[in-house]
């Protein structure tokens, strides 16, 4: 019988491994991800824009802040797909609590308990959301919502998170998002030779940051580990593979805390935001600053909780300013509103630094566009 036991005991330690699940004797594990996406400004510093403003990229089952309005109100930083996943061999309750002291929460599933504040037009501050009564049940095998189109919100099941019930719905993880203010440590700005000089502002030290570049689907990528003060970047030779960079952050990812299939799961997830046209800086958030910007309180405490965020600042590089000057001079509004979220915030930075005088009718009309874009479609039905 001894035997047997430690046989069945090596067997669910196996399977444990094998499936990403904590043994039963490490009791309730939790793992979140999530990003912070922000735009630069000509000095590096975030610049509010209107990060709600985009397409629609949610199931419509999905709850969202009361307030139409909220759409148009610009912040610094969009907290986009937060997901919180619990591993147990146990039925368990517990309840979350999760603050946004500088922004408010703007979509949540399953149903919260309390979504302080219920609805809002122009203040992004002291968003709270809350779920009491969580039931954490390995056994249950419910169906799980979905919807006909298509969503990045389904990557996020690709784990073997153990499935949850708040009311009468059910998933394999809480969501949420959000829109506010808090600081955006990192400063990337342009110098005269074309170099991104890349300063980290706050005191802990960025632990993997990735330059990121697309220009007609040819990709490149330069990587700095343990940032802290300043580095300066050469634009990346755009000769790399997306499956290369992709295996990378995945791995990056699963470094930081995350288990595979999560890592996996968030960049599934991203791919076709984070490697679209354009620039961008990504680098994963110290996690204090995750701690003290977006506080997580799970009741009762798991016995291990991971929370591995990544930032996202989109940037205003060379090849984008020329194709939006290009548009503008051929009075091609299609080529502008190929830049979607992004085009307040960049079309700003373009006027303020030209000499020459831009069509108003032609950037008026792609940004009608895009605000009409948004407004019809809301949710995936």
């Amino acid at each position: 019988m001894p035997l047997l036991r430690i046989a069945v005991g090596l067997a669910v330690a196996v399977l444990a491994i094998a499936l990403d699940l904590p043994s039963q004797n490490d009791g309730l594990v939790a793992h979140e991800w999530g990003t912070f996406t922000s735009v630069a400004g000509e000095d590096g510093a975030a610049v509010s824009w209107a990060s709600l403003a985009g397409s629609a990229d949610l199931p419509c089952f999905v709850a969202h802040l009361r307030s139409q309005g909220v759409k148009y109100v610009p912040g610094f930083v969009r907290m986009e797909t937060p997901v919180l996943y619990f591993y147990s061999g146990l039925p368990r309750t517990v309840s979350v609590h999760v603050e946004f002291p500088q922004g408010v929460i703007t979509e949540w599933y399953p149903n919260a308990t309390r979504v302080i504040p219920e609805q809002t037009f122009y203040s992004l501050s002291k968003g709270q959301i809350d779920w009491d009564s969580v039931e954490i049940s390995p056994a249950d095998h419910s169906k799980l919502p979905a919807s006909a189109g298509m969503s990045r919100y389904y990557a996020a099941r690709k784990t073997d998170s153990t499935p949850l019930e708040i009311g009468t719905e059910h998933e394999k993880l809480i969501f949420y998002r959000g829109v506010g203010n808090p600081p955006v440590p990192v400063q990337p700005v342009f110098a005269t030779d074309g170099t991104l000089d890349i300063r980290n502002v706050a005191p802990e030290p960025i632990a993997l940051a990735i330059l990121f570049e697309n220009q007609n689907g040819n990709i490149g990528y330069r990587v700095v580990h343990d940032l802290a003060g300043l580095a300066a970047l050469q634009p990346p030779e755009l000769t790399a593979h997306l499956q290369d960079l992709r295996d990378e952050l995945a791995g990056d990812l699963e470094s930081a805390g995350l288990y595979r299939k999560e890592a996996l799961a968030m960049v599934e997830t991203w791919s076709d935001s984070w490697f679209e046209e354009g620039m961008r800086l990504f680098y994963i958030v110290p996690r204090e600053q995750v701690n003290e910007h977006l506080p997580l309180i799970i009741t009762p405490q798991p016995s291990a909780l991971v929370r591995v965020f990544v930032a996202r600042i989109e940037l205003l590089s060379p090849a984008v300013r020329q194709r939006i000057e290009a548009a503008i001079d051929s009075g091609d509004v299609s080529g502008l509103t190929k830049i979607g979220r992004f085009l307040d915030p960049f079309l700003a930075q373009v006027q303020r630094s030209s000499a020459r005088p831009f069509d108003s009718h032609v950037v008026a009309k792609a940004v009608r566009r895009l605000a009409l874009d948004a407004k019809t479609h809301s949710c995936i039905e």
